[in-house]
C-alpha cells in the first residue's frame, strides 16, 4: 500500500505537472480533515504525516498514534473530497505558473471547439485556451483537430480556472513568426525597431541591421521570398511591406511610405507633423487603399503624416507668404524661416502659436503675435473669397443656361 502510494503521487505530478511535494502536503492534510470528522474534533490537535521515501503514514491525536486506515467510510469520502479540491487547486497554480512566464511566446495547439464565436484550443493534454473573436484574423476559419499557431496575450487567474488568453492579431504575433522565421533576428544581428499592423489585411516591419554585410530587408524577404512567404501564408495571405530603418525622420518616413516614391518632406517638430509631397501618379499609391498605407506609416514612424501633391504644397506656401506679407516688420526671410521649420500652410502657424516662433526662429515677440492674430484674417478672407468664386460660378450657369436650350 505504501509503494502504491507513491506510485500515485508520482503519476499524478507527472501528469498534472506538480510538485511532488505539494501532493504530499495535500494527502495529509485531507486526512486531517477526515480524522477531526471522524471525532467530531474540528478543534483537536490532529498530526499526520507520510514518509516520501518509502510512502509510509503515521498518524497521532493529541500525541496519541491511531490508526488512519480505521476512520470508515464517511471520513474517507471527506479527504477523497478535499484532496480533490486541493488537486485542482495546486493545477491551476502550476498552470498560471507556466504561462504566465510563457506571456507573449507562440504556441502551437490543436483547435477542439467553437464557444459563442471563441475559438477553444487545446495546448496540451489539460490545458485549453481561449482565441476570442477579436483576436482572430478576420476571414480565417478553423476546423475541430486543426493545429495552429497563437500568441499568449494574457494570462489570468479566477477562482475556478486560470484563463489563456490567445491572439493571432496582435502585432507581437507577426513578431515572434519573423523570430522563428528569421535566424538573424534570433542571433541579434537584425532587429525589428518598430512594427504597425492592420490585422488581416496590411502589415509594415521596420528592421535594422548591425552588421553592414547583412541586408536586413533582404534577409527578412530570404531566397526568393521564401521566408516571408511563410510568414504570409500563416497570415492568410496579408500584405508585409519590409521597411528600412533610418534614424533620420525624413528617411524613415520616406522608406516607410513605399512603394510610393515621395518628393520632399517638411518635419514639424513642435506639431509632430510630416508633410510629404508626392506627384499626382504617386498620391493614390502614397495614401493606400482606404488611407491604410499612410496610417501604418504614420503609426510606424511615430509622425502624422499629411500627404500633398505639388500644386497643393504650393498654394500652401503662396497663402502663408501672403499672410506674412499683410504684417508690418514681416518680410520673405520669416517665411524662409517658417518653411524650414516644417510650417508649410497658414493652419499650420496658427496651430504652432507664439512661443515656437520666439524660441525656434529668434522672431521678436511683438512680430509673433502679429503674425498669428493676421491668421484669423486671412482665413477669413480666404473664405470670402471662395463663397465668391462660388456665387460667380453659379450666375455663369444660370446665364449660359438659356443659350443652352436655344
Amino acid at each position: 500500500m505504501s509503494q502504491e502510494l507513491l506510485r500515485i503521487v508520482e503519476n499524478i505530478a507527472r501528469d498534472k505537472n506538480i510538485d511532488k511535494e505539494s501532493i504530499f502536503v495535500d494527502l495529509e492534510e485531507a486526512m486531517v480533515s477526515a480524522a477531526r470528522k471522524h471525532f467530531g474534533e474540528p478543534e483537536s490537535n490532529i498530526v499526520v504525516s507520510i514518509d516520501r521515501s518509502n510512502g509510509q503514514i503515521t498518524a497521532s491525536k493529541d500525541d496519541e498514534t491511531i490508526d488512519i486506515k480505521r476512520l470508515g467510510r464517511i471520513p474517507a469520502q471527506t479527504a477523497k473530497q478535499v484532496m480533490i479540491q486541493k488537486i485542482r487547486a495546486d493545477e491551476r497554480d502550476s498552470i498560471y505558473a507556466e504561462f504566465v512566464q510563457r506571456k507573449g511566446e507562440i504556441v502551437s495547439g490543436t483547435v477542439v471547439r467553437y464557444e459563442s464565436g471563441t475559438v477553444i484550443v487545446n495546448l496540451d493534454r489539460w490545458t485549453e485556451a481561449f482565441m476570442p473573436k477579436g483576436e482572430q484574423i478576420m476571414g480565417q476559419t478553423h476546423r475541430v483537430s486543426e493545429r495552429i499557431r497563437c500568441l499568449i496575450l494574457d494570462v489570468k487567474e479566477t477562482s475556478n480556472q486560470v484563463k489563456i488568453i490567445l491572439s493571432r492579431t496582435h502585432p507581437d504575433f507577426i513578431r515572434r513568426l519573423f523570430e522563428l522565421e528569421v535566424p538573424e533576428i534570433n542571433e541579434k544581428i537584425i532587429e525589428i525597431r518598430a512594427l504597425a499592423r492592420e490585422a488581416s489585411y496590411r502589415t509594415k516591419v521596420a528592421v535594422i541591421s548591425f552588421d553592414e554585410k547583412v541586408d536586413p530587408v533582404g534577409a527578412c524577404v530570404g531566397v526568393r521570398g521564401s521566408r516571408i512567404k511563410n510568414i504570409v501564408d500563416e497570415l492568410g495571405g496579408e500584405k508585409i511591406d519590409i521597411v528600412r530603418w533610418n534614424e533620420s525622420s525624413q528617411v524613415l518616413v520616406a522608406n516607410a511610405l513605399m512603394p510610393a516614391k515621395v518628393s520632399e518632406i517638411a518635419l514639424c517638430f513642435e506639431l509632430g507633423r510630416a508633410t510629404v509631397v508626392v506627384d499626382e501618379d504617386q498620391l493614390s499609391l502614397a495614401i493606400g487603399k482606404h488611407g491604410q498605407n499612410v496610417r501604418l506609416a504614420a503609426r510606424l514612424t511615430g509622425w502624422d503624416i499629411d500627404i500633398l501633391t505639388p500644386e497643393e504644397y504650393n498654394l500652401g506656401i503662396e497663402r502663408l507668404t501672403n499672410c506674412i506679407k499683410t504684417v508690418e516688420g514681416a518680410n520673405d526671410t520669416i517665411v524662409d524661416k517658417l518653411i524650414a521649420l516644417g510650417i508649410i500652410s497658414i493652419g499650420d502657424l496658427d496651430d504652432v502659436g507664439v512661443e515656437p516662433l520666439v524660441n525656434e526662429l529668434k522672431i521678436g515677440a511683438e512680430i509673433a503675435r502679429k503674425l498669428i492674430a493676421a491668421v484669423p484674417k486671412e482665413i477669413e478672407r480666404l473664405d470670402t473669397e471662395s463663397k465668391k468664386k462660388e456665387i460667380e460660378k453659379q450666375l455663369s450657369k444660370q446665364v449660359k443656361a438659356p443659350d443652352d436650350n436655344a
